[in-house]
């Protein structure tokens, strides 16, 4: 295949001001999409902010799915043939759930309600996901999804991973406290699973909550691709090789040093992960 570019959108967001911070989003896939990136991330909550104090303030900032940010995000997607993931809150029924949606050039390609929800600014409220993680094609690569807190959990990558995810996608707002996982998770999520990882954080400060910012692109090594800094806005490029994330058996002298990710996995030896959590 030929070269895959992603770009990671490290941006302040206003809080509550929709209309915004699509505007700035929709700009930045056009920025994104002329430098070459053929899917571009942004952070969690970037079209509505993320600290609401109760379900009630939060209700009139979400939208279904398929609302109005999902269809001007088609239209930006279909004129630059692009994909693009951003966060949200989304409305089914009476439910509010911390979601990011996957738009490509035909529309809403999928959806992710996220699972694990910290005692934090919407996720007190939220609902919690009710759909597993899965894959999605973006073009010629592989896409998983998740969210912030849900990188903190190591099952959510890897059960990626093992649907075929060439890149795991973490849309994230970070604290301060969570420093050390922009600092050492990211990588040893891209390594443990062999695939590319790219986390993409907001920067600013919002009801006097900071956030980190810190993005980072991994490479299946761990290594760094692009990374950025706590406090200022600019976006994270890396290309991607979907077939160094597919070979999930690496030689490093053929016949003495062998590593296989998923083929030395002993799954029959973890259940106790599988068990549900004691109450």
């Amino acid at each position: 295949m030929g070269q895959y570019k992603v770009a990671g959108v490290q941006m302040d967001v206003a809080f509550g001001e929709k209309a915004a911070n699509l505007q700035r989003m929709l700009d930045a896939v056009e920025l994104s999409a002329a430098a070459g990136a053929d899917l571009v991330v942004f952070p969690e909550c970037a079209l509505t902010g993320y600290c609401f104090t109760s379900a009630d303030e939060a209700f009139p900032f979400t939208e279904p799915a398929d609302g109005p940010s999902a269809a001007a995000f088609r239209e930006v997607c279909r004129a630059r043939g692009v994909h693009a993931i951003y966060g949200m809150l989304e409305k089914d029924g009476d439910r509010l759930f911390n979601a990011v949606l996957l738009i490509g050039p035909d529309g809403l390609v999928a959806t992710y309600r996220k699972i694990h929800l910290p005692f934090l600014g919407i996720d007190r409220f939220a609902t919690p996901g009710d759909r597993p993680f899965d894959v999605h094609p973006a073009g010629a690569c592989r896409v998983g999804m998740h969210i912030c807190y849900d990188g903190g959990f190591p099952e959510s990558a890897r059960c990626m991973a093992l649907d075929g995810a060439d890149l795991i996608a973490l849309p994230t707002n970070w604290p301060p406290p969570a420093m050390r996982v922009s600092e050492y998770v990211l990588n040893t999520r891209a390594m443990e699973n062999n695939v590319y990882y790219m986390a993409v954080d907001r920067v600013g400060v919002e009801r006097g909550v900071e956030f980190i910012g810190r993005s980072r692109i991994c490479a299946p090594n761990g290594s760094i691709l692009d990374d950025a800094p706590h406090d200022q806005e600019t976006v994270l490029y890396a290309d991607i090789d979907v077939e160094w994330a597919r070979r999930k058996k690496i030689v490093h002298v053929p016949g003495e040093h062998e590593v296989d990710r998923f083929g030395h996995r002993r799954p029959e030896m973890y259940g106790r992960i599988s068990q549900p959590k004691d109450e």
